[in-house]
């Protein structure tokens, strides 16, 4: 037996076993679990370079930016099939709610994806030192002018992510409905169609199946296609239409015809905001129809109202069965997808949908992805190695 240093050569390239790596619980990729999870857990807060400078800043190192990229994407390529696999949560409530929305994060296009792709060029130093402001002046005159953009025209490219909201309330002693409980949130580049079946997959497995006499709401913010897809999959279920966005329309709508924050806007807007919670949507049209046939189809501003009106009466008139807010309201049933507007913003808007990012839909999803599993990141630990009480004793 020895005792002192002892070096061990790895392989630059190709795989590779150590029995040592064994021994210590690291992965193939030469990192332990409890560095996966932390590092995954940071690049779903923020970009995967400050991931870097805040893990270097705690720990005294950090894996590359790759290297951070590559966890995020391969953990989130695993969360979902993970998250399918588990059983229904316990003690679940008897009233489902499911809310549904909506986010374009911005997307790579292709002659982007193909600067990436491409094999990279060298450049000769713009000045002797080389200093931050030559080499941009050298980068823009090397691409050349943009393309001024024409009115309407948007550089965002961006792509749905639809995220679901599941959750159950419980009815209690005062006849209430209290909750949510054992809220579960899904964000998905795919299709309408496929949130739709996941959603009915998830209920389904919740005790809330295809028959059930359960009462269930599906919350939308009025898109047909989350609507007609969502229907399908719970044809017995109460779809309600958000309040919220009944309520924007309606003071955008009454800016047409009195100036912003006048005493006058603000009585209009009151009486259609009244006739909406009392469940009167057909009275509303009506009202409105007969304002658009009281203004003139000439005349200084009159295009603008008839165009509001116009539109507002074509967004309210084929939902008025999703907006039984009276009923909903005496039942204490869910009329507006605050749970899900606020996972829009926390789970794809703070991390994906920032200024300079262009994504490629495979990759984006997975920081989302993993930002609604974190609880079951610790998870790493049981399933790739052993815990640090076990490690010392292995080695």
């Amino acid at each position: 037996m020895t005792f002192g240093r002892s070096q061990m050569i790895r392989l630059v390239a190709g795989v590779s076993f150590y029995p040592l790596d064994a021994t210590l619980g690291l992965t193939r990729d030469g990192f332990s679990p409890w560095v996966i999870q932390f590092v995954a857990r940071l690049a779903t807060r923020m970009s995967f370079a400050s991931s870097r400078v805040l893990c270097r800043s705690v720990l005294g190192w950090s894996p590359s930016v790759e290297s951070i990229a590559e966890m995020v994407i391969g953990l989130g390529q695993m969360a979902e099939p993970f998250m399918t696999h588990q059983s229904a949560p316990a003690n679940d409530g008897e009233v489902l709610v499911i809310e549904v929305d909506g986010t374009c994060p911005p997307t790579a296009r292709a002659d982007e994806l193909a600067k990436r792709r491409g094999r990279r060029r060298k450049h000769a130093k713009a000045c002797g030192c080389g200093c931050q402001r030559h080499r941009g002046q050298a980068k823009r005159k090397r691409r050349g002018g943009k393309k001024r953009q024409k009115k309407g025209d948007k550089s965002k490219n961006g792509k749905e992510v639809v995220v679901i909201v599941m959750y159950t309330l419980e009815r209690g002693a005062d006849g209430r409905l209290h909750g949510p409980k054992n809220k579960t949130v899904w964000a998905s580049f795919g299709r309408r169609k496929r949130a739709a079946l996941w959603a009915r997959a998830e209920a389904t497995k919740r005790g809330f199946g295809p028959d059930t006499t359960q009462t269930v709401q599906i919350v939308v913010d009025g898109a047909s296609g989350l609507r007609s897809n969502l229907a399908e999959a719970f044809p017995n279920a109460i779809v309600t239409v958000d309040i919220c966005h009944v309520m924007e329309k309606l003071w955008e709508l009454g800016h047409r015809f009195h100036k912003e924050g006048s005493d006058e806007r603000k009585t209009l807007v009151e009486e259609w905001k009244e006739l909406v919670y009392e469940g009167r949507a057909e009275e509303l049209v009506m009202r409105l129809k007969g304002l658009l046939d009281r203004v003139p189809r000439n005349g200084p501003g009159t295009l603008a109202k008839r165009k509001g009106l116009g539109k507002v009466i074509g967004y309210i008139e084929p939902r008025r069965s999703m907006m039984k807010y009276a009923e909903w309201r005496e039942q204490d049933l869910v009329i507006a997808s605050g749970q899900v507007e606020g996972a829009v913003r926390h789970v794809v808007g703070e991390r994906i949908d920032c200024a300079g990012m262009r994504w490629i839909p495979g990759r984006g999803v997975a920081a989302p992805t993993l930002h609604r599993d974190q609880r079951r990141l610790g998870r790493v630990h049981r399933l790739h190695g052993p815990t640090d009480s076990e490690t010392p004793h292995r080695i």
